[in-house]
């Protein structure tokens, strides 16, 4: 059951073309219902989106954002 929230969210990021290379490497770790966003991206926008894409993934219940983003 985990898995679903997972493959969820990783085909939608890497579906948008518009994120970089970095967001599309996010590391997206699920555990009962709550996601970890790890790893770096470009800009707090892409932060901002990869997050809420998770947060609109059926199954999830909690995002813990900890993306670093490597421009203002």
């Amino acid at each position: 059951m985990q898995q679903v929230p997972y493959s969820q969210a990783r085909n939608t990021v890497l579906k948008d073309k518009s994120l970089s290379m970095d967001a599309h490497n996010a590391k997206i770790i699920t555990r009962n219902g709550v996601v970890t966003l790890r790893g770096p991206v470009a800009t707090t926008d892409e932060s901002i989106k990869l997050q809420k894409i998770c947060r609109e993934t059926a199954g999830v219940v909690q995002v813990d954002n900890q993306l670093e983003t490597k421009a203002p």
